[in-house]
């Protein structure tokens, strides 16, 4: 009998604790995963919705200042090699173009005189880029017209040749005399001519466009 009653108090015991056990640390650990896997996402939610993300007002905003500055660099760089290419000097005398020398510096009338004695025929850029002798009379002062150093037979540049006191082209054996009328050929036509004015203190060159004092005709070249 009391063995029967022991019996049954454990049973009892054994099932009472069986009722009471704790959950398993694996039954937790799914809970902690999932509750963690929640809050991540909520985070990441969270974190999307905070992000700027620019309307298009601000795009076409954006764009317009890139432009802009990129535009701003290109004018920059272009505008000095374009006037690279513009003679510094033309359309700012009057209708005229002042003359230049071998290193591009502006001719001035005390300038010239001052390095070339009288007689003296050397050559300048004139007018449309052509090289033009300028003359120095003997009274120390710049003759009144230039004379285009372009040969009317081919083209070459004609040089003044002091001892014969012609101008004599090299190519094709024609010649000229001090004002450049031509005295032999195979050149057509006299060398062209181009008006000077000194007022400005600058050598300036305007077009010649009456009539040829060498050859009481109209000017060929005008």
């Amino acid at each position: 009998m009391v063995h029967a009653l022991l019996a049954v108090c454990v049973a009892v015991c054994a099932c009472l604790s069986s009722a009471f056990v704790a959950p398993s640390s694996f039954a937790g650990a799914k809970v902690v995963s999932k509750a963690v896997t929640k809050s991540v996402a909520r985070t990441s939610m969270s974190a999307a919705e905070d992000a700027f993300v620019p309307d298009m007002n601000r795009r076409v905003a954006m764009n317009l200042i890139l432009a802009g500055s990129a535009g701003v660099v290109v004018l920059g760089l272009a505008v000095p090699y374009i006037a690279f290419f513009v003679p510094k000097s033309a359309g700012n005398a009057g209708g005229g173009v002042i003359a230049r020398d071998a290193v591009g510096q502006d001719v001035t009338v005390e300038g010239w005189l001052g390095t070339h004695l009288p007689g003296s025929r050397e050559l300048v850029e004139g007018i449309k880029g052509d090289a033009t002798y300028l003359t120095v009379k003997q009274d120390k002062t710049i003759q009144d017209f230039g004379i285009v150093a372009v040969c009317t037979h081919l083209g070459c540049v004609v040089p003044w040749v002091q001892a014969e006191n012609k101008f004599i082209c090299p190519c094709h054996g024609s010649q000229y005399n001090a004002d450049g009328k031509v005295v032999r050929g195979p050149a057509p036509l006299s060398l062209a001519l181009s008006h000077i004015d000194t007022e400005s203190g600058k050598v300036v060159f305007k077009p010649w466009t009456e009539t040829d004092f060498r050859t009481g005709e109209a000017p060929w070249w005008k």
